[in-house]
């Protein structure tokens, strides 16, 4: 690992199992191995780091269990089922790792600074509107299938999404990754109707 993945993958840590003010750029130097200098040659700022960290995040999602989750040979609706317990799977792994859950990384950070950070803010929403964009092609597909009956594709989306970050922040709350398992299923019943 390079120094710069070393600086990206240790703030992706600690951002993800603290938070975002709580970590300066001299611990993650200090746990990284690397020296300050080294930083502000890969790095401009904390800022410019976080979103290093957000897209990093964002592709091993996208290309890890969100796309395994959406798959295309999976049929439309299981394909919630799926991500469902990806997240479930995730965080109860973590648990048992740490002894505590850390939540969706976007989800924490949207929470701290977003009232405070057009930049990071911006990001994540566009972060969001991808993973929102999932839900919407499942659910065209499913419609097209016949599996479900025509609905507001793009809002349902968006509430499903909604539904899993608020599922997940309980649960985090909780310290319980059961709850992900209990009430993640309940995705597949939301709704939202056609404006006539």
């Amino acid at each position: 690992m390079d120094t710069k993945e070393r600086i990206l993958a240790t703030a992706r840590e600690l951002f993800h199992g603290r938070s975002y003010a709580d970590v300066g750029i001299k611990e993650i130097c200090s746990m990284a191995n690397v020296q300050k200098g080294s930083f502000y040659h890969f790095f401009q700022s904390k800022q410019d780091l976080a979103m290093a960290v957000i897209d990093d995040m964002s592709d091993d999602w996208a290309n890890g269990f969100v796309a395994e989750a959406f798959d295309d040979a999976l049929p439309p609706m299981e394909r919630l089922d799926y991500m469902v317990d990806a997240v479930y799977f995730w965080q109860k792994a973590a648990k048992s790792l740490e002894g505590r859950m850390p939540g969706c990384l976007f989800g924490n950070l949207a929470l701290e600074v977003s009232t405070r950070d057009e930049v990071i803010r911006a990001r994540l929403n566009a972060i969001f509107d991808k993973a929102s964009g999932r839900f919407h092609q499942a659910l065209a597909q499913a419609i097209e299938q016949g599996e479900i009956p025509p609905l507001d594709t793009k809002a349902t989306a968006t509430a499903m999404l909604a539904y899993l970050e608020g599922v997940i922040l309980l649960a985090k709350t909780r310290n319980d990754p059961e709850v992900v398992r209990n009430l993640g299923p309940a995705i597949k019943s939301i709704r939202i109707e056609r404006k006539h």
